[in-house]
Order: structure tokens, then sequence, then C-alpha cells
């Protein structure tokens, strides 16, 4: 076997990635999208029908908001598309700028379930993604009661991993590239031994942590910089990979190891973590990177929803 054949084994693989033709190449058996890559995809000449028919569907909503009507519309067709070619579910992202807005946040994401009924796609293959914020965290509470499944991105601490299992979220996505380019930027380092990978460490704990307290919210791996990185969290519930690191490890026939084992984590001591909004946000003021990376992400994000919303405005409206 190759290797994505033999850490398909004890893993669940993601693409991270809203190029459909990517899916079809290596048949993970989720996806999960973001505002970066359906702005990436939007650009792309073969999906241009979808993004013609979203905005003419938008046209027929009665709505004071065109272009937010649109973006919605285009974020469900793209995951209506990627659900044709997997087994699983979909991410689909709530708009950044909610991220400090609870009532906002639930209520998007109420509106994109809706919107995947219409098209006869039942909830349970949808994830809605939320920045890990205490206010998304928040919605997330709201959305889990009523049956709807939350993928919390944009991690990067374990108080908010703790925050979000506590909550019931059904995913989180602690981002382990990100972590790895910060210390690097911090410490003035070019590389670190893969096993001493801050954002694998990070991982790592969080996956320890959940099975000892036998957490049944899973963990996601995302935001990978190189394969290392994927092969020392080979055994993590799933991992979402991009296509370029899918396809090295296709490449690939040596041997890989099974590194995380819920079997080890119930062996460790661990103390357990004790969560409210107070505590929460002393801990990540006291971690400057999940702060940091935290802010930066939700920056990031609303700048490619605003190129996205330029496009589309100039374009098609």
């Amino acid at each position: 076997m190759n290797q994505l054949e033999s850490i398909k084994t004890f893993t669940t693989i993601v693409a991270d990635t809203g190029d459909i033709q990517s899916i079809q190449a290596y048949q993970p058996q989720d996806a999960t999208t973001n505002p970066s890559l359906i702005y990436q995809a939007s650009q792309q000449a073969e999906y241009q029908d979808i993004v013609a028919k979203a905005v003419k569907n938008s046209q027929n909503h009665s709505s004071k908001n065109l272009l937010e009507n649109v973006l919605d519309e285009l974020s469900v067709s793209f995951g209506s598309e990627i659900l044709k070619l997997i087994p699983g579910r979909v991410s689909t992202e709530v708009d950044a700028r909610l991220s400090f807005d609870t009532i906002g946040s639930y209520e998007k994401a109420l509106k994109i379930i809706d919107m995947y009924a219409s098209r006869g796609i039942a909830k349970d293959r949808i994830l809605i993604k939320l920045a890990s914020t205490w206010e998304g965290i928040e919605a997330c509470r709201l959305l889990e009661k009523e049956g709807i499944h939350c993928n919390m991105t944009l991690l990067f601490d374990i108080s908010q991993a703790v925050a979000c299992a506590e909550v019931g979220a059904t995913l989180i996505s602690p981002f382990v590239g990100r972590i790895l380019d910060w210390y690097k930027l911090s410490e003035g380092r070019d590389s670190y031994l893969p096993h001493e990978d801050p954002g694998v460490v990070s991982v790592t704990n969080i996956y320890n942590y959940f099975k000892k307290f036998d957490y049944k919210t899973v963990v996601m791996g995302a935001s990978f910089r190189n394969k290392d990185e994927i092969l020392q969290l080979a055994g993590c519930d799933l991992l979402t990979i991009s296509p370029k690191l899918l396809q090295e490890l296709k490449d690939s026939v040596d041997p890989i190891q099974h590194k995380l084992n819920p079997l080890n984590s119930k062996q460790l001591s661990i103390e357990p973590i004790q969560i409210d909004e107070k505590t929460f946000r002393w801990l990540m003021n006291d971690n400057a990177m999940a702060t940091e990376k935290l802010s930066e992400g939700i920056r990031k994000f609303t700048v490619d929803l605003e190129k996205l919303e330029k496009f589309i405005n100039e374009k098609y409206l």
C-alpha cells in the first residue's frame, strides 16, 4: 500500500479543498471548505457555471442583501457538488465576520442547513464550521442541541478544545501548520524535528486529553505544512489534507507508524481543565500564539470573503 492507503486504515482522511476534481482524484471520506478555498475555486474556469447558477438562484430570493445570499448559495452549491463525490460529510463555514456574534452565527447556520435541505441534503451530512471564539462556541452549544453538527475551526489552544468538547461539538479542527508558523517566527527557527513540531505536540496533547476523559468530540488535525506533520499524527480521528500533500502520501510506499492510540492515552496522567468564560478568556490571553493566530485567521478569512464579494459583484451583478 502507499502511505495514503495505509493511513486510511486507522485515520479518516478529509480533503481540504474546494476543488471538485481533486476530491474525485483522492476519494476522501469527507471534505472541508473555507472562504479561502471557495474563493480559489471560484476563480477557476471549470467552476464558473456553479458561480453563475448561485448568482441566479440568489436573485430569486427576497432579501435586502443580495451579495450575502450569493455567498451563501455559493458555499452550499460547492458543498452540494462535493457531496455527490464523497460518502461522508462536507464542512461549510459560517461567515468569519460573525465570529463574535453568537446569535448571528446560529441564524446563519440555520440558513445554511435550510439551503442544503432545499436540495434534498440531510443535516447529518453537513458540518457547520464556526470559529472557536467564546461566541462561536456558544453558537455551537445552541446548534448541537438541535442536532446540527459543528466543526470548530481556528483552534490553537487546549482551552478552546475543552470548551468545544464541553458544549458537545461534533468535531474540532486544531491548526497544526499555523502553530508551526508562529513558533518558527517567534523562536527564529527554520525547522523542528517532526515529533517536536509545536503544532504536532499541540494536537497530540488535545487528542490524548479527549481520549483520557472520554469526550465524544473527535479531533481533526488541519492546516498541514509538510507530510511529516501528517505522519506524526497518524491515528488521529481525522486529518484534513490539501491535494498537494495527499499526492505526496500517494506517491510514497514507505511504512508508517500508528502514532496516536486511545488505549495509550488512557494510561497518561492528565489533570482535568475546568472551563468557564472567565477561565477561557484568561487562558487564551495567556497564550500569545493562540490569541494572535485566532485573530489573524478571522482577518484572513474575512479578506478572502471580501475578495469573493468583489469578484462576484464585478463579474455577475
